[in-house]
């Protein structure tokens, strides 16, 4: 059994206009609401043995805080150019490619792929948009990651911040 919880980056700070996309940090918002949701994770058990993020700021921002709430060394996170702003095909094919040791992972990006994404799983309803910080589990019944596919997977979990 493998397991991935994809996360949506935390909240973006938009005060700087002439900022890159790729460079913007968390805002106020952001910075409160990765630990918030790493812990959530925890208390549901989730044990990841590695990340995997896109190298946009705003998502190893992220990362970070969910790194740190784990306790995982910074070894123990993968950065990939290619998940910034990357489409579900893309993501698949690079979850395919993580350890083979790592059974329970966290993959960090962004939207519209990660909306697309939750729907292509194996689901009970279908989500309008991922919010910020927003998780979506999968589990599939796969030996290995190489064996892993969206289509088969099926969404465990879908959790934001503003849920009561």
């Amino acid at each position: 059994m493998k397991t991935v919880y994809f996360v949506r980056h935390a909240k973006s700070n938009w005060d700087h206009p002439n900022l890159a996309d790729h460079d913007r940090p968390l805002d106020t918002r952001g910075i409160h609401d990765a630990p918030r949701m790493a812990q959530r994770l925890r208390e549901l058990g989730v044990s990841p043995a590695g990340l995997l993020t896109s190298s946009a700021k705003r998502a190893r921002q992220t990362a970070q805080a969910f790194r740190e709430a784990f306790g995982l060394p910074e070894a123990a996170v993968l950065t990939e150019a290619e998940l910034y702003h990357a489409w579900p095909d893309t993501i698949e094919e690079h979850v395919q490619n993580l350890p083979a040791e790592w059974d329970t992972v966290l993959v960090f990006g962004h939207n519209p792929g990660y909306t697309d994404l939750a729907n292509r799983l194996e689901h009970d309803s279908y989500i309008g948009n991922v919010p910020t910080c927003g998780i979506i589990g999968a589990e599939a019944d796969v030996p290995n990651w190489t064996a892993f596919r969206l289509s088969a997977a099926r969404r465990t979990v879908f959790l934001y911040p503003k849920q009561t």
